[in-house]
């Protein structure tokens, strides 16, 4: 068979547009400028502009063409104008992927409180960031996937989602509901839109980035009594680095997971397969 003639690769991302939010962060902002290395067009969604205009010149060679817009996944309105110029500039939009979330202090049970210290506004906060800051984006993108017959949804669960990973009370319950959220809508538009529309979700382990580097690592680099902890339940014995998520977000949104709804994806290094005995 001449080259000519060859079908397109399943893993050929080339010309998809993907919208991605929270792409100004570590993670999320690796994933973005890899996409756009793999000849996506690629969105970058996030709510300061020096970092985003960072992501623009950064990504400014690559194959892939690059967009950026200074955004809150919490406000409706600025997602709907997000995904009108998407349409005004390529014609349609492939996928999404939900990255954006976070912790902060009031919403975590310190070693020396309890349940009952827990900051129900900081709770509240997080519960809104983490996991209607997953709804309202899906809610605006899927319009165009339900109109296209086709899309790709990709949430950003945890860990924590599954296992109660202490402190972290907020997020984790989140998070939680976000694994939720992505077998429901799975469903959903299985049923009501068709096979074209997949959800998934991708459950990082855990990888060092801004939030949590005092967290698990000491100014030296050495890893923390908490760091510690994560490593002995980590068969690989290491923490995860931002290119390992690429494989894995590469796979879910081209055609090679054609038949996949509905899944979360553990990249963890075997953290959740394991209980440390």
């Amino acid at each position: 068979m001449s080259d000519s003639s060859r079908p397109a690769s399943l893993f050929d991302l080339t010309g998809r547009v993907v919208v991605v939010t929270g792409a100004t962060g570590v993670l999320a902002g690796s994933a973005a400028r890899y996409l756009a290395a793999q000849g996506a067009h690629v969105a970058f969604l996030g709510r300061d502009q020096t970092r985003l205009d960072r992501a623009l010149a950064e990504t400014r060679d690559l194959p892939g063409k690059t967009s950026a817009y200074a955004c809150d996944v919490l406000d409706r309105d600025g997602l709907e104008k997000v995904r009108v110029d998407v349409l005004a500039r390529h014609g349609r939009i492939d996928a999404l992927i939900n990255a954006a979330g976070g912790n902060q202090p009031g919403a975590v049970i310190l070693p020396t409180q309890t349940f009952l210290d827990l900051d129900l506004t900081a709770y509240r906060q997080v519960l809104g960031l983490n996991l209607e800051g997953t709804v309202l984006p899906s809610l605006v993108f899927s319009r165009t996937f339900a109109e296209q017959k086709r899309g790709n949804i990709i949430n950003f669960s945890s860990m924590a989602a599954s296992q109660a990973v202490t402190r972290v009370l907020g997020y984790s319950n989140a998070k939680a509901a976000v694994d939720n959220l992505t077998k429901w809508l799975a469903v959903e538009m299985a049923n009501k839109v068709g096979p074209g529309v997949r959800v998934n979700a991708i459950a990082p382990g855990f990888f060092v980035a801004d939030q949590n580097r005092r967290l698990l690592l000491n100014e030296d680099g050495t890893p923390t009594p908490r760091g510690q902890a994560v490593l002995t339940k980590t068969p690989f014995k290491r923490f995860g680095e931002a290119r390992e998520l690429h494989g894995a977000l590469h796979f879910l949104l081209s055609d090679a997971s054609a038949f996949i709804t509905g899944t979360i994806l553990a990249v963890d290094g075997g953290f959740s397969c394991y209980t440390g005995v």
